[in-house]
């Protein structure tokens, strides 16, 4: 309830405001090039802590005829206003120790004048500097709000800046963005504020009260202002305005404006004849229009500009968000009581596939008024008034389950349920493996085998996620229960590779388990790391296979296993050394090496080692302990001399080798279970724990650490399998 108020809060405001917004962003991208283009004439003056104000006074002096006023912009440069021999009033831009004239101060252009005053006023005078100090406030909470809700999203504030979970592109920089300039935007919204309310005179009187100093009559008369203790001990960077007297009459004086209080100085003795410091209002009303602006500083004007426009990308995503959220909103809000429900949808996703098919399936028992309720395989449940089974499930692997499908089988055989019921499963997966949807015919035989259970439709097979054959299905279906269901077809987009040349220098021959390890280096320059997948085309179109990769001295080392049937690992092969390959990196963030973690498990079975032996290669100094699973040691041995370069067997690096047909026959988990104690220390103390190689095994060694966390006050294991101490990269 609490996020749902600060999430509409957060909305409704960006709502209201948006208009405004557009417009403000607009014009503060335009605004804040001023002071960078400025800046680029070059005529700031570098130490101005080391130039004396008398210096200055002297050298303009010198140069000019007459000198009326000098001024020390924040940009750093030093601007006088002289008199010509034409009588007319010139403003240039001088050097501070000679007074030599470095530039003449130009007319400011009419689109930085045009863009200020809609970005004040929007030219509706006061009415509109009021829209424009209402928007400022409403950008403060609007920020607030948004830092509250991305507080909640990563876990906490003390978890802002923990990796943010992979989604699509407009949330992840939606949350990317507002944590860099969450600060500047929030310095923006408060000084707009200040500024708006200063101009309504809403802010304590400025006014400086100056003081009569009294002076000494014997002070000391000096005939060079260069000898003047108060102009040589003032430097420029204490100085922002100075106006010069009009004649050389002692009572005539100097009137400097300071950083911090304005003072009225003899010119011939050099003693403040009155005194008065700026009030709070005053310094505060300057930083203001200084952070406001980004005048003088380039750095802070660019900040500036790319927090405005910034800003104009949150409300483009927020907008593509609450769209896709409404869109989800609909779907939960109609979501039923799953004991009212005469549908049961089942669904084991892994990729999100078999879900997305889930769905438009429940939409359109929804479009004719039929209760349904959506869940995944992992929840199943006794269900009231159940008339109707259907799952969808994809297979990996050989015949492993989904990752939120695998407790499903045990989970099957202890509930009963209430009524009889019609089932039907439909099965996802791909003809190019010999396990084509395994999973789905094993949990087909299971319900089938089940009292109260009767199969609706034999069981249905899609190959690659062929959307024309499950429409094939939904006319069955549809013939089946006597309705029509409508369907909406989805819009295939598909991914664009940029493929890049590989040159094979080395690949072995297979080993005792048909598999082969491949060694390419990229022609040209690219970007990779390991972990990161390898797409590959085997065939004249656009089929891709994917294989993860290690990184080895700017190489990719390729684990692979040789398939009768496989296209991909028939292809790579074939290949020899020398020859060039065409394929593309697909980057896999999410299986990166935590470079912070301190300490880190890598577990693997079969072909999955290969990422893990291109981060031990490249992290020989971070604490890592390594269990892979084999059939026996002549299974490990393709991997030994790779492991030996690699440094894999340093004091902080362990390797636990298991294999499942020699020694003590044991698999990966089993040993995982009696390093029960490494594996809580690690987890408890933040570290991480990555998982590459088959589902199976996956799911295998998961259910091992739910054991080991059982009970465990720390951490529970549903936390840990969402939080980002978990990586896996399973198949």
């Amino acid at each position: 309830m609490t996020i749902s108020i600060w999430r509409y809060s957060h909305l409704t405001l960006a709502l209201v405001s948006s208009l405004f917004l557009i417009v403000a962003s607009v014009t503060g991208i335009i605004l804040a090039v001023e002071p960078i283009s400025h800046q680029t004439k070059g005529y700031a003056v570098e130490n101005l802590e080391e130039v004396s104000l008398a210096t200055t006074i002297d050298a303009l002096k010198n140069t000019y005829d007459e000198v009326l006023g000098l001024e020390v912009e924040s940009s750093g440069f030093v601007k006088a206003s002289v008199l010509t021999m034409d009588m007319e009033t010139l403003d240039v831009y001088v050097n501070p120790i000679t007074g030599k004239q470095l530039g003449e101060v130009e007319e400011r252009p009419s689109i930085y004048t045009f863009a200020t005053n809609v970005h004040r006023s929007l030219f509706l005078k006061s009415i509109g500097r009021f829209f424009v100090g209402l928007i400022s406030l409403l950008l403060a909470i609007i920020a607030i709000t948004g830092l509250v809700l991305l507080a909640r999203r990563q876990g906490g504030f003390l978890k802002l800046f923990s990796k943010v979970q992979k989604d699509y592109f407009e949330l992840r920089y939606h949350v990317v963005l507002s944590r860099w300039f969450f600060i500047p935007i929030i310095i923006l919204a408060v000084t707009g504020v200040y500024l708006s309310a200063e101009k309504f005179n809403l802010l304590p009187d400025a006014i400086v009260e100056k003081q009569e100093v009294v002076v000494n009559e014997n002070a000391k008369a000096y005939d060079d202002i260069k000898e003047v203790p108060f102009f040589k001990e003032t430097t420029l960077a204490a100085v922002r305005q100075v106006e010069f007297p009009f004649s050389d009459d002692p009572e005539e004086y100097y009137l400097i404006a300071l950083q911090d209080r304005e003072v009225a100085v003899n010119q011939l003795t050099g003693a403040i004849v009155h005194s008065g410091d700026y009030p709070f209002v005053t310094l505060a009303s300057r930083l203001s229009l200084v952070l406001h602006t980004g005048e003088g500083n380039v750095i802070w004007s660019i900040i500036l500009l790319l927090a405005s426009a910034s800003i104009l990308f949150f409300m483009y995503s927020g907008f593509v968000m609450t769209l896709k959220r409404r869109k989800k909103g609909e779907r939960i809000t109609q979501l039923l009581d799953k004991d009212e429900c005469e549908y049961i949808i089942l669904v084991g996703s892994e990729s999100g596939t078999a879900f997305d098919f889930a769905q438009r399936f429940y939409n359109g028992l929804t479009q004719v008024g039929k209760k349904v309720y959506l869940t995944e395989l992992n929840t199943y449940t006794a269900y009231e008034k159940a008339k109707n089974i259907l799952v969808f499930t994809s297979t990996y692997g050989e015949g492993e389950p989904p990752t939120n499908a695998r407790k499903f089988p045990a989970l099957f055989s202890t509930i009963q349920q209430p009524n009889k019921i019609d089932f039907s499963v439909i099965g996802l997966g791909s003809l190019d493996y010999p396990d084509y949807c395994k999973f789905a015919i094993e949990l087909d035989n299971q319900i089938a085998s089940a009292k109260n259970f009767q199969q609706q439709l034999p069981l249905f097979k899609i190959n690659n996620s062929d959307f024309d054959s499950f429409e094939l299905w939904m006319i069955q279906f549809s013939a089946k229960v006597g309705f029509t269901i409508p369907l909406e077809r989805p819009l295939v987009k598909k991914k664009k590779y940029k493929k890049v040349d590989f040159e094979v220098v080395e690949r072995t021959e297979l080993n005792c388990d048909d598999t082969f390890l491949l060694r390419l280096k990229p022609k040209s320059k690219i970007v990779f790391t390991s972990g990161d997948l390898l797409a590959i085309f085997p065939n004249a179109d656009d089929t891709v296979r994917q294989y993860s990769v290690a990184r080895i001295e700017d190489e990719i080392l390729l684990s692979i296993k040789k398939h009768k049937l496989g296209r991909g690992s028939n292809f790579l092969f074939g290949l020899k050394v020398g020859e060039t390959i065409k394929a593309a990196i697909d980057r896999n963030e999410h299986f990166h090496f935590p470079e912070k973690s301190k300490n880190s498990i890598f577990i693997s079975n079969g072909t999955g080692i290969a990422p893990f032996l291109g981060m031990i290669s490249e992290h020989t100094t971070q604490n890592i302990s390594m269990f892979w699973g084999g059939r026996s040691e002549a299974s490990m041995s393709i991997y030994n001399s790779v492991l030996q370069k690699s440094g894999a067997f340093n004091e902080n690096i362990n390797v636990f080798a298991t294999f499942s047909r020699e020694g003590k026959k044991q698999y990966v988990q089993d040993v995982i279970l009696e390093q029960k104690d490494l594996v809580l220390e690690t987890i408890t103390q933040g570290g991480t724990i990555m998982i590459c190689g088959s589902l199976a095994m996956q799911h295998n060694v998961l259910d091992i650490i739910e054991i080991i966390l059982k009970g465990n006050q720390t951490i529970t294991f549903e936390a840990f399998e969402k939080s980002n101490q978990l990586k896996t990269d399973c198949y």
